[in-house]
């Protein structure tokens, strides 16, 4: 099993947008998990889960909830939610309050490891201790910036955070919303990944058809799958996939 945490200190770069569409498009491979970390539960709502944690968060992370009975199917082959719901919110405390506070995600995770081949984290934004424990259960994370003097403030909050992790997962970043109509995002469009290594060439435009996930409730594959931004969440799949080195499960093949 790979974990792959979408993650940033900041909100509203396009995290969930990545996170439901790169579980989706590995779906199409692979039996994949979305955990739904952010009490906002975006992820939840769109992949039209019921929102609710039998016993809530708290109950899942010390053990007497099973992750079976808090995961929820989706309409899609292979595409699973653990729903995220408004115990989420004190989910900083419960890890806080537990022994290995940071090792806590990690733990639950492995009761499923053998049911799953990929687990995508749909992380909370801002430095807190669910962020740290996100990034300790992933091999990869996976940074939305948005094309703005301040993005690499993002990205080097991040790298400050797994520099202090006994498991640091490989990080890299992609430049999300954007619109080449500015001059700003065209700039950070051929500087950045020029520039930074960690940055790679993949563009995910601003776009009504992103938009309409929040309408739609469904990964732009489904309803839109000849878009430019259905085929760039597929090729940041496709790298996704080389980087994490991902195995194909005996039983989908």
């Amino acid at each position: 099993m790979r974990t792959v945490a979408v993650y940033s200190t900041k909100g509203g770069v396009g995290k969930t947008t990545a996170a439901v569409n790169l579980a989706w498009e590995a779906s199409q491979q692979f039996r994949v998990l979305l955990w739904d970390l952010d009490p906002q539960g975006a992820s939840t709502y769109v992949l039209n889960v019921k929102a609710r944690v039998k016993g809530g968060v708290d109950s899942l992370i010390r053990g007497k909830t099973e992750m079976d009975a808090a995961i929820r199917s989706t309409t899609y082959p292979n595409l699973d939610v653990l729903p995220a719901d408004e115990t989420y919110r004190g989910l900083d405390l419960v890890l806080d309050a537990a022994k290995k506070s940071t090792h806590r995600l990690a733990k639950v995770l492995e009761s499923v490891a053998k049911e799953y081949d990929v687990v995508i984290l749909d992380c909370p934004p801002g430095a807190s201790l669910v962020a740290e424990n996100a990034l300790h259960a992933a091999d990869l994370a996976v940074v939305p910036l948005v094309p703005s003097p301040l993005s690499l403030r993002s990205l080097a909050q991040v790298n400050e955070i797994i520099a202090a992790s006994d498991h640091p997962p490989k990080v890299f970043a992609f430049l999300s919303m954007v619109d080449r109509r500015k001059l700003v995002h065209r700039s950070a469009v051929e500087s950045l990944p020029r520039e930074h290594p960690q940055v790679i060439d993949l563009v995910v435009p601003s776009t009504v058809v992103i938009e309409r996930m929040g309408s739609e409730r469904a990964p732009i594959g489904i309803y839109a799958p000849g878009t430019e931004a259905a085929r760039v969440f597929a090729r940041l799949w496709e790298f996704v996939h080389s980087a994490s080195k991902v195995k194909r499960s005996a039983r989908l093949e």
